[in-house]
């Protein structure tokens, strides 16, 4: 069993103006990570929020859902300069937690590799890395409105979420981290 250099990535909208809203699922997600993973609280750093260990690197996008994959590319590619060994680089793994709006709020599902399916900050990260690079990604369920109106499903992404929900996702957050755990093992 190989022990792996783990990267986690959130996309979402920058704060404060959209924190905890759906579309920042992964950003709300990401925060309660540090908890599960026993790792210190975040710090900022020139490319965005940070919390690291040995075992575990986990970076907030500062910019918004639809143009990040620029920033999470260059964090990327710090990331993997910072490694000790060219084994750690080569065996190392990106993980891009977002939202997904076709999974019941509270779910996730983990993927690797695939198309965006229409996801632009996914579309984005996914144009900014290598041609061809694999990276997993953690979609974060906010559910759909019953309508699939452009205007209404921005708006709804777009909600606050609830305390209930917020609470929600520092559970959610416990399931990303046995993902990020069975990763860092080779396991995943």
């Amino acid at each position: 069993m190989s022990i792996r250099p783990i990267f986690v990535a959130s996309i979402g909208n920058p704060a404060p103006a959209y924190t905890d809203t759906l579309h920042s699922a992964g950003h709300t997600v990401l925060t309660h990570l540090p908890d599960w993973l026993l790792l210190p609280p975040f710090t900022k750093s020139r490319s965005g929020l940070l919390s690291a260990s040995p075992d575990f690197t986990l970076w907030q996008s500062p910019s918004l859902m639809n143009v990040s994959g620029k920033p999470v590319a260059t964090a990327w590619r710090t990331f993997l300069s910072s490694l000790s060994s060219p084994q750690d680089t080569n065996a190392a793994r990106l993980v891009v937690v977002h939202d997904e709006l076709d999974l019941a709020l509270g779910k996730i599902k983990v993927r690797d590799g695939g198309s965006a399916r229409g996801h632009n900050g996914l579309k984005s990260v996914i144009q900014a890395l290598p041609h061809g690079m694999a990276f997993t990604r953690v979609g974060v369920g906010i559910g759909r409105p019953l309508t699939r109106d452009s205007r209404e499903v921005a708006a709804y992404v777009m909600k606050k979420m609830t305390p209930q929900e917020v609470d929600m996702m520092a559970d959610v957050a416990g399931q990303v981290s046995q993902v990020a755990r069975e990763m860092r093992r080779g396991v995943r």
